[in-house]
């Protein structure tokens, strides 16, 4: 049976403690009152309440100081302010100071039970939310455990066994059946590549990459980005262009990464543009930062979806022309980005096509060293990917 839910009230006033009990009376509530902020905190560290009733004037202890103490305690608790004393300016602070809402005196038994509703409902959400991200963390910490002993390791075993068996037969195999072994070589090592993109994108060791941090110019990683991607661009006819408004001062980071990200970002505008599209690689310097945009003439993401596409595993639907990815690039992207004290953001129109943008704080200056020669125009056209 659930347990019901616990209800504090805070006021000085009897008359509006007596209304209130009889107002949720038969509600299934567990409901403690206190006449003070003292007692009322008190309360709250004996048994934590899902909700508090709290009025913002009191002898002794304020509403606003219990409130604040209230965060300290447990960050979840929904907090709801009752008082006769409202002004935009009280209720302004009290909702920086974390309060849910605001019930000004008097209230009707209506106001009451729908604002105490709402305050419940929120605090079952905000529970359910810190659930899932406690179970999200859990199972990315077995992740990388779990699916090198469940996948990669029977996998490997059968392509070793495939390279002996191999070396075994050789000479005695006709065109077709090696033809059958060379498949089945092929589609073992794309599935641990596969594996290994899995445990990179969520398993990715931030603290590893941060231990090899060091002043990155970033015309290299853009210019190996380009170039590593340009032989899929070249097949799907797209154009690839590569400015930089340099040269750019140094960041503070590890190149690999960066230009692994890079990879990514260019590699998945690729999958998502058209047959004799573009994609844009741009850097700039815009205050203490380093901005890096690569933007497509793709299909562009929907706008229901932009706040799921650095998830693990969500995929965009490919249009036609485009091409599907595994869902990964840009969780792993993202990772990379924050291990660097930098943000990620993307803004796109369906049809129109997408803009990914990094942004990457500058090494203080006379840290950064010489920086190479900035990356000219340069045009290729390619045939090429959202992950």
């Amino acid at each position: 049976m659930d347990k019901p839910s616990r209800i504090l009230i805070i006021d000085d006033e009897e008359i509006v403690i007596d209304s209130c009990l009889a107002i949720l009376e038969g509600r299934g509530y567990e409901v403690v009152t206190a006449p003070d902020g003292a007692e009322g905190l008190k309360q709250a560290r004996e048994a934590t309440p899902d909700l508090v009733l709290v009025d913002l004037m009191m002898p002794g202890i304020s509403g606003f100081e219990v409130l604040e103490a209230m965060r300290g305690i447990d960050p979840t608790i929904v907090t709801i302010v009752i008082t006769g004393f409202s002004t935009v300016e009280s209720a302004v602070e009290a909702m920086k100071r974390g309060a849910f809402d605001f019930l000004p005196k008097p209230f009707t038994p209506d106001e009451l039970r729908l604002i105490t509703d709402r305050g419940l409902e929120r605090r079952r959400l905000v529970l359910e939310a810190s659930r899932l991200r406690h179970e999200k963390a859990v199972l990315q910490e077995n992740f990388a455990a779990i699916v090198s002993h469940e996948l990669r390791s029977p996998l490997s075993a059968v392509q070793q066994n495939l390279f002996v068996l191999e070396s075994e037969l050789e000479g005695k195999l006709t065109e077709a059946q090696q033809g059958r072994l060379e498949r089945m070589k092929t589609r073992i090592d794309d599935l641990l590549k596969l594996i290994q993109s899995w445990l990179r994108a969520v398993s990715v060791p931030v603290e590893t990459i941060k231990q090899s941090f060091a002043p990155v110019a970033l015309e290299g990683c853009i210019s190996k980005a380009v170039e590593s991607v340009q032989p899929h661009a070249t097949r799907k006819d797209i154009a690839i262009t590569a400015s930089v408004a340099g040269p750019l001062p140094a960041v503070i980071g590890d190149e690999g990464s960066l230009t692994e990200a890079l990879v990514n970002l260019i590699g998945n505008a690729v999958k998502y543009t058209h047959p004799g599209g573009k994609v844009a690689v741009t850097a700039a310097v815009a205050g203490a930062e380093v901005v890096i945009a690569v933007a497509d003439t793709g299909i562009g993401i929907a706008p229901e979806d932009l706040s799921l596409v650095f998830d693990a595993f969500y995929r965009a639907k490919p249009g036609p022309g485009t091409e599907s990815g595994a869902g990964l690039g840009l969780a792993l992207t993202r990772r990379i980005i924050q291990a660097h004290e930098g943000t990620l953001s993307v803004e796109s129109e369906v049809g129109k096509g997408t803009t990914f943008s990094i942004h990457l704080p500058l090494v203080d200056a006379g840290a950064s060293g010489p920086a190479p020669p900035a990356v000219t125009a340069a045009s290729t056209r390619d045939s090429g990917d959202r992950q």
